[in-house]
């Protein structure tokens, strides 16, 4: 039986090279050097680590700037909205958009009937079918607002769990459909005006900058409302009662020289400063050639000024701080 025979030779040793750097040879065995790197992310927190990365925290409130740059992004959005929701409103009666401007004059009409002829509460205002007519369009187009406002956010409910969206632009979208629908309302006001007997005068140039302020106004109760009809269902129900008494204390059916007559003092101060009445006022004083005012217009000026950019700006705030909360539960 032949058994396998392994040849071992042994290594030639090399005269060593006393030049030659003294050092293991290749045969001896070397472990490798283990070494640590550290991480550029060590010892960070992960609110820090996130923050680096580009990450934010899910369903976070973005900031007011960033909440309006977001808005400003959507707004062909809130425009083709806005469009939309008219089309809708009107297309399915045969005189469609010609009710944006019956409403009012039909509004007008009775109120006229009540206060001007069964009432007599003209109090020999000269011109006082223009007088009312103003007084009725403009509160309209306040109430329309705040009709439609309340609504935005429990309407479209669908639409907010479904998509994602600065849901400001839902109660942007309704102001701004009120604001096309008066516009056009105005232009048949203006009409009413003239045709009663009053003078066109450079005064009416006046109505562009009060139209402004009340658009700003109104837009800013509307987002008020957006927000607190979500999350008060029952408001819903008192709107009408609260409209109506704001209606009878705007001096839009009477005379507002009649407040003088029943009161005085602080209390006349705080009537007279009503945001609708102030409003009304200014419509007046631009359409209406010596109509009687509450007060000087400068006065009337500041108020309207103020109101806009307080309510205005007071509701953009309230509406943003509840952005996270719509839609759910």
């Amino acid at each position: 039986m032949l058994l396998p025979v392994s040849f071992y030779q042994e290594p030639e040793h090399q005269a060593s090279d006393p030049a030659a750097p003294e050092g293991p040879t290749r045969s001896e065995h070397h472990p490798m050097t283990e070494t640590a790197v550290a991480s550029a992310d060590a010892g960070l927190s992960l609110k820090e680590l996130a923050r680096r990365n580009g990450l934010s925290a899910s369903g976070r409130l973005p900031s007011l700037p960033e909440y309006t740059r977001q808005l400003w992004a959507y707004r062909h959005f809130i425009g083709a909205h806005a469009s939309a929701k008219m089309t809708s409103a009107l297309g399915n009666t045969k005189l469609g958009a010609v009710w944006q401007v019956l409403t009012p004059i039909i509004n007008a009409a009775v109120y006229y009937v009540i206060f001007g002829v069964v009432l007599k509460a003209h109090g020999n205002m000269p011109n006082f079918i223009a007088y009312l007519c103003v007084g009725v369009f403009v509160f309209q187009f306040t109430q329309s607002v705040v009709q439609t406002g309340q609504n935005t956010i429990v309407g479209n409910l669908g639409l907010i769990r479904a998509l994602h969206f600065p849901r400001a632009s839902l109660p942007l979208s309704a102001a701004l459909v009120e604001i096309r629908n008066f516009v056009v309302a105005l232009v048949v006001l203006m009409g009413i005006v003239l045709v009663t007997g009053e003078p066109l005068t450079l005064e009416w140039l006046l109505v562009l900058p009060a139209l402004l302020l009340q658009s700003v106004f109104n837009t800013g109760l509307g987002l008020f409302m957006a927000r607190y009809g979500a999350k008060n269902r029952d408001i819903r129900q008192l709107i009408p009662f609260i409209m109506r008494f704001w209606l009878y204390g705007s001096a839009v059916l009477y005379p507002v020289t009649k407040f003088a007559d029943v009161l005085s003092g602080w209390q006349l101060q705080v009537v007279e400063a009503n945001p609708m009445l102030v409003f009304i006022e200014l419509m007046r004083h631009a359409l209406i050639e010596g109509a009687p005012l509450a007060n000087s217009p400068t006065v009337l000026w500041i108020q309207a000024a103020i109101w806009a950019l307080t309510v205005g700006v007071g509701g953009y705030v309230y509406f943003w701080r509840g952005e996270k909360g719509y839609g759910r539960g």
